[in-house]
């Protein structure tokens, strides 16, 4: 009886240790609500960033009004992020890598905007950009809450209104008329 009890215990206590070394890339943590570790912070946060540059670029030649305003905003604001980000790890106040290339998730669909155009580009895109959004969002309220690095979790914080930002305006590409969309 002990034992089960003990290895019951054991279990219990280690659910949120091994939550948090699945890391971000299944999803547990977001699930469960864990902020994520700085590493994973600092890649996911990286990662996100040059995706939303790249595929905004994409948008400012093969978008609509609508889009390419939006993508401008995007490629202003994520370089700001990044370069704030660089900063911060640079200077030695985050103990992290900053990864160089897209994971192959988000290089599969930069491939596919790459690849599509008109409205299979528009749907694509638009659909991208509120999927990234809410999970940039979800991601940087995590961290900012319960991130284990003061500076990271402060500029977390000071970052998510824009985020929150980006994600209305994200939310409303698509349903407003657009004037000059290319076919």
């Amino acid at each position: 009886m002990k034992r089960t009890i003990i290895a019951a215990a054991c279990v219990l206590l280690a659910g949120p240790a091994l939550a948090q070394s699945l890391g971000e890339k299944t999803g547990v943590n977001s699930a469960l609500g864990v902020a994520p570790t700085t590493a994973d912070f600092v890649k996911e946060v990286a990662v996100s960033d040059m995706f939303e540059m790249q595929s905004s670029k994409l948008a400012e030649q093969k978008g609509n009004a609508q889009e390419k305003s939006f993508a401008h905003q995007m490629v202003t604001d994520h370089t700001k992020t990044s370069s704030e980000l660089k900063s911060l790890v640079g200077a030695g106040k985050v103990q992290a890598t900053l990864p160089t290339a897209l994971d192959s998730s988000h290089q599969s669909k930069l491939d596919k905007l790459n690849d599509a155009t008109g409205k299979d580009f528009s749907s694509d895109y638009d659909s991208y950009q509120v999927s990234a959004h809410k999970d940039a969002v979800a991601l940087f309220e995590r961290y900012a809450n319960g991130g284990d690095n003061a500076a990271l979790k402060d500029w977390a914080g000071k970052t998510l209104p824009a985020l929150r930002h980006h994600l209305d305006m994200a939310e409303e590409l698509g349903k407003a008329p657009s004037v000059g969309q290319s076919k």
